[in-house]
């Protein structure tokens, strides 16, 4: 993980040198996810997410946004519609910890306490790396599900993903140099684990330990008939899972003299 930060905070030194101005700010929300335990709502909000910012605005237009994110998402077959993933039984929560570097453009000219209009729409893309933990419940308490590999991987898979967050959003000029941000960020990653979820059941003799046994397949823990036969479907065989950030923030912008003679 420490490299994909060093490659980030490179970028960010780089395409920053020649900027204007600094911005800074903070943020809380909503999080989500898309993949195998919700297949059909983008806009699903499983948990909470906290973020910190600081950007480089080149002009009223164009920025890049060096930021860290908290967020936790989850998800439960026993809340869907469909009777086919409520027997499924599966369960999870998992802690995203992301650190991207993103590219902003603002369809109107916009520097608060300094430019002509006080509001404008924005899209952003860029690349991250994230940090995640899938756990589920067992018995009461937490288990973190990495380790167990149920679904008879050969090696655990990996607790550092890349992600590539897009979106947009709206900000608004609340008095001086403060911007008010509202925004709705997609990340789409390079794993199908964020729920423990990917494919198929796995043999349970393959499986490293009691416990991963038992959580590889949870149909019968309600009605004692246990139907997860290894190599019949367990996930939805799409191969990436996402998450999203739904987020409300609140910027300070350090307006140098010369972007009050800007256009």
């Amino acid at each position: 993980m420490r490299k994909y930060l060093l490659t980030i905070l490179i970028l960010f030194t780089a395409i920053t040198l020649k900027a204007q101005t600094w911005e800074v700010g903070a943020g809380i929300g909503g999080a989500g996810y898309m993949g195998d335990l919700n297949q059909h709502n983008p806009l699903q909000i499983s948990g909470l997410d906290g973020n910190v910012f600081v950007k480089r605005n080149f002009n009223g237009y164009l920025s890049a946004k060096f930021q860290f994110t908290y967020g936790k998402i989850g998800a439960a077959d026993s809340t869907s519609n469909n009777q086919q993933q409520r027997d499924r039984n599966l369960s999870f929560t998992n802690r995203i910890m992301e650190t991207s570097l993103t590219g902003e453009f603002n369809f109107m000219h916009y520097i608060p306490d300094a430019g002509k209009n006080v509001f404008t729409p924005f899209v952003f893309a860029g690349i991250g790396v994230a940090a995640h933990a899938p756990r589920t419940e067992l018995n009461g308490n937490q288990v973190g599900l990495r380790r167990l590999r149920t679904e008879g991987q050969q090696k655990q898979y990996a607790g550092t993903i890349l992600s590539v967050p897009y979106g947009a959003g709206v900000k608004y000029n609340i008095g001086g140099k403060w911007t008010l941000i509202a925004d709705l960020g997609y990340h789409w990653t390079n794993t199908d684990y964020l729920d423990d979820v990917s494919g198929l059941y796995a043999d349970k003799s393959t499986l490293p330990s009691p416990t991963s046994v038992r959580l590889s397949d949870r149909t019968g823990e309600r009605t004692g008939v246990y139907t997860g036969t290894a190599g019949t479907q367990r996930g939805d065989l799409r191969k990436r899972d996402s998450y999203l950030f739904l987020n409300l923030s609140l910027s300070f912008t350090f307006v140098t003299e010369k972007c009050y003679y800007e256009n």
